[in-house]
């Protein structure tokens, strides 16, 4: 199986993952794809830390574990990337096109919650599970609430980053492509991914195979994502 995410550069809590998260959005440039899809992790980050000090999750602990787990996966990627290294087929699509002119943020966003949730999100309850000691389905109410919340912010997202009426001869082939993909069952297929990485964690070798796929399929759907406007 491909190595668990670690913690990047000493994250240990929401917190510190959101503290991570605002020093990369300090660098880049606010139209860098990658800027584009921090800014919206970002946003979710804080909604989760909110909810975790107010109650919002049935198991804190549980819940701490997976978010920190979750974005240590994404951070890692930020990291090896900014020391010349390759990030993995799903991310590369977004690392590859973050400067493009011709594609929208709207479309960087999608792409790197295509990544984070169709490639990241299953690895992410795996290591959660073996930190905790537990089945995915002892965590089950609490990827069901990290994943409410990140469609509620998806919905808030297309709002906010569509294309307005100036642009309607871009936004209606815009809208077909987005409309190709959904969040919702890219959550659905990530839950089903992670209880078939667990099943697999005493064949290693079966782990492996089965990610790699699951990484080059979400890449192919990022990079369709990502089609420039014209």
């Amino acid at each position: 199986m491909a190595q668990t995410g670690q913690f990047a550069a000493g994250t240990t809590s929401v917190t510190d993952i959101a503290a991570r998260m605002r020093a990369w959005d300090e660098r880049w440039p606010r139209t860098d794809g990658v800027a584009v899809f921090n800014r919206v992790y970002l946003a979710v980050t804080e909604e989760i830390d909110r909810r975790l000090l107010t109650g919002g999750f049935p198991d804190v602990i549980a819940a701490r574990t997976l978010d920190v787990r979750f974005a240590a996966r994404y951070l890692d990627v930020v990291e090896r990337v900014a020391e010349g290294g390759r990030p993995p087929a799903c991310w590369r699509p977004l690392f590859q096109l973050r400067g493009h002119r011709d594609v929208r943020p709207l479309q960087f966003a999608l792409s790197g919650i295509n990544a984070h949730i169709g490639h990241d999100l299953a690895l992410a309850v795996v290591d959660t599970c073996r930190s905790l000691d537990c089945e995915p389905a002892s965590i089950e109410d609490e990827f069901d609430r990290v994943g409410e919340i990140l469609v509620t912010l998806e919905e808030r997202i297309r709002e906010e980053l569509m294309p307005g009426p100036d642009l309607l001869q871009v936004a209606d082939p815009l809208t077909h492509l987005l409309g190709t993909w959904s969040l919702e069952r890219a959550r659905e297929a990530a839950w089903s991914a992670a209880r078939v990485l667990w099943g697999l964690r005493e064949l290693p070798e079966l782990a492996e195979e089965f990610t790699e796929r699951m990484d080059a399929g979400v890449g192919l759907v990022g990079r369709c994502l990502l089609t420039p406007w014209r």
